[in-house]
């Protein structure tokens, strides 16, 4: 799994991270604990008062959200933003011919490029278990900050230190190097929306407990959530003979009824964007843009 750390604290292996995005965007289709969180993302959404003209659905086809999004805001336009250009091409390359087009509109447009998006376009922006794949979580919520329009609305989900703990464990008793990138806190991620400039951040999380029936079956599925991009991790490819070692390991570790469990910690975050607040100095310059978005909202410049 990929972390989201900044890089001030510990530098990723982007070269890592990038071959495990590509990996990831050419599934069939988004990982299931994905879908599940989406689920429970959408329980909240009635939460939010205002409904959006405009939702911001960010890294799309591995959210596993449009489908919810389009049930509770079905006036809403939805804009599906892809910041891998090959998911992008991949849709392109799958739409339908352009007489199917006619008689019916998609529904659900085509994927954007982020840098296509304008400045306060979304009164909602979505992205689910995004943060902990990026190797600059506070770059990308500066992004979110800009596309957001003024009140508009952030709700986010990643993974947290408490997941997979038991499979960092046994990594540690046989002396192995780490095996994924450590998650980061919800509090510092808390701080990261508040230096991006948001508003009245609430994070909150839950742990939810996954079985499998073997070890074997327990990789697979960590496969299709990412890879180690540790720069710690273990230097050259592993052999079958190793495979088959942690495998055992794992099946060692089996409850009563032979299934071998690992925890996820699933972070929630929800803040807002704010009226602009330019710091007071003897000179203060304030973008004209800013400005006027003060006035429209009844707010003196100090």
């Amino acid at each position: 799994m990929a972390a989201s750390e900044p890089r001030s604290a510990r530098p990723i292996d982007v070269a890592a991270l990038a071959q495990v995005r590509r990996r990831l965007q050419r599934a069939a289709e988004p990982p299931w604990l994905h879908a599940e969180v989406a689920r429970r993302m959408a329980e909240r959404l009635p939460l939010i008062l205002r409904r959006p003209r405009t939702v911001i659905d960010w890294q799309a086809f591995l959210g596993a959200g449009g489908m919810l999004l389009r049930q509770a805001y079905p006036q809403a336009r939805l804009l599906p933003v892809e910041p891998d250009a090959q998911r992008r091409a991949a849709a392109a390359a799958s739409a339908r011919p352009w007489w199917q087009r006619l008689r019916t509109p998609p529904p659900v447009p085509a994927p954007l490029d982020p840098a296509a998006l304008v400045a306060g376009q979304g009164e909602l922006l979505w992205a689910n278990m995004v943060l902990h794949a990026v190797g600059d979580p506070p770059a990308l919520m500066r992004e979110w900050h800009r596309v957001l329009a003024v009140d508009g609305f952030l709700m986010f989900s990643t993974l947290g230190p408490g997941s997979l703990t038991g499979l960092r464990s046994l990594y540690a008793e046989q002396g192995w190097p780490t095996p994924f990138a450590p998650f980061v806190d919800m509090h510092d991620l808390g701080d990261m929306l508040l230096e991006a400039g948001f508003a009245d951040p609430v994070m909150d999380q839950e742990t939810l407990t996954l079985s499998w029936p073997s070890g074997s079956a327990l990789l697979a599925e960590l496969r299709t959530l990412g890879g180690n991009v540790d720069p710690r991790r273990g230097a050259g490819l592993r052999t079958p003979r190793w495979r088959r070692r942690l495998e055992a390991l794992l099946d060692s570790a089996a409850d009563a009824r032979g299934r071998v469990a690992l925890p996820f910690e699933i972070v929630y975050g929800h803040a807002f964007r704010g009226l602009p607040r330019p710091r007071v100095a003897a000179q203060t310059a304030v973008p004209l843009d800013d400005l006027r978005t003060m006035a429209r909202a009844g707010r003196r410049h100090p």
